[in-house]
């Protein structure tokens, strides 16, 4: 086999495309205008920065340090973007970095720490306005926490045992619209309140309002539900049992059976009032409780063992909504429909970084949390837009789908009358 040598021809000529529907969209002078200025002998931008960064993740890879290894030769030469050292970029992405919040709940000793980044927070809302499938009218804002494992040197110990950070998550659509890190050791419901009111205050100053919004078993809680409420105008939560709530489910008298597929359950419905407890513990007035509607769903434990307080060999799923207006089974399928957005975390993790922070502390980490955030965001209109115009691309492609079938397509930039072009090899017809 005899090997001829050429010109360099970069193997990742579908990037361009995507850093040009960026510029398009503006995304630069936002990144530029927005974060802090630069010293004035600076080479490189913010958008140099970031879409660096950006590229790499576009290009299938997983850390800065790809930019120099495996993808320098590639992204040399660019009209678009200047393409910083790994160092360059993983240091002004660390000056973005907010000191670090510490909080302690009413309950317990426990020292919270908890990184807020309002100000990147607030940025990315600015950018998702540029994206024209971003709806700001009457949306369906899904909070929810995951966890992520690291051997990072402030990492806590979570309650699965291993240390991590446990961020929550405000999802619009699929777009993440909201951050807040918190360490490994600040449970789901920590203070979540008060997460609840940073989100919805940015969401409202930037002109989104929220119909509905939705959320797990960590959420039921008075000072949750109540910021919640003051936000949207319907609420859709998964109740979590208590002496009360099997009160309300012994008082359901009329149950209606569904099928689903070899299983028969049961569904119905009452309306109660949750908290009455904590009221009193806290001397909170009763007359501000209010009557909420709960829809349980129950099904026939194997076992047969017995719930004392029902009764009954159960199964329990009820969900808590102050809309009166669905049917038993809307309220169940709308709310499962959260479970789409488990999927948002398993992309953001595999597809973008999440599992691999590279930063030694939290705050740190934070601020790469929601600038691959922003690249998730981004993403999601690139495959949306580009599969309306490339008949092999699909809109539910995943990154690594979209790399293989988009991005490695081998080109190089020319010069060609007095004009700079994009020369591509390959049988690939474009629509730009």
């Amino acid at each position: 086999m005899k090997v001829i040598n050429s010109k360099p021809v970069s193997a990742f000529g579908g990037l361009n495309f995507v850093i040009q529907e960026a510029v398009n969209l503006k995304v630069n002078a936002l990144l530029n205008t927005s974060l802090p200025a630069l010293p004035k002998q600076s080479q490189y931008n913010w958008f140099d920065i970031i879409m660096s960064y950006w590229s790499v993740f576009f290009c299938g890879g997983d850390c800065a340090e790809d930019l120099s290894i495996n993808l320098k030769e590639g992204l040399q030469n660019n009209p678009f973007i200047n393409i910083p050292s790994p160092d360059r970029i993983l240091n002004r992405l660390k000056s973005l970095s907010e000191s670090p919040q510490f909080f302690t709940a009413k309950r317990g000793k426990t020292e919270h720490h908890f990184s807020l980044a309002l100000e990147l927070n607030r940025l990315n809302i600015k950018m998702l306005s540029l994206l024209p499938g971003f709806q700001k009218e009457n949306v369906i804002l899904d909070y929810d926490n995951t966890l992520i494992f690291t051997e990072k040197a402030d990492a806590q110990r979570t309650y699965k045992k291993e240390p991590g950070y446990y961020p929550g998550v405000g999802i619009i659509g699929e777009h993440i619209v909201y951050v807040e890190n918190r360490n490994g050791n600040s449970t789901a419901h920590v203070l979540q309140h008060k997460t609840i009111e940073r989100m919805t205050s940015l969401l409202q100053e930037a002109g989104v309002t929220i119909d509905v919004i939705r959320a797990d078993s960590a959420s039921y809680s008075y000072e949750i539900i109540k910021a919640m409420e003051e936000s949207a105008e319907r609420i859709f939560i998964r109740a979590r049992m208590t002496d009360t709530l099997e009160r309300a489910i012994t008082s359901i008298k009329e149950w209606n059976e569904i099928k689903l597929g070899d299983s028969i359950l049961l569904r119905g419905s009452t309306v109660f009032t949750p908290f009455e407890r904590h009221a009193r513990g806290n001397n909170t007035k009763t007359d501000s409780l209010k009557e909420y509607r709960l829809v349980v769903t129950k099904e026939a434990r194997r076992d047969g063992q017995i719930n004392m307080f029902t009764g009954e060999a159960y199964n329990y799923s009820a969900i808590m909504t102050n809309d009166f207006e669905m049917t038993d089974d809307e309220v169940v399928f709308f709310y499962n429909a959260r479970g789409a957005k488990e999927r948002e975390f398993d992309i953001l993790k595999n597809d973008f970084g999440w599992d691999k922070m590279p930063f030694p502390k939290l705050e740190q980490n934070t601020v790469f949390l929601l600038i691959m955030a922003m690249c998730r965001n981004l993403y999601a209109h690139i495959i949306e837009t580009f599969s309306k115009r490339v008949a092999f691309l699909s809109e539910n492609f995943r990154i690594k789908k979209f790399i293989f079938r988009f991005i490695c397509i081998p080109g190089k930039w020319i010069k060609s009358g007095r004009q700079t072009k994009l020369k591509l090899y390959g049988n690939n017809s474009f629509r730009t």
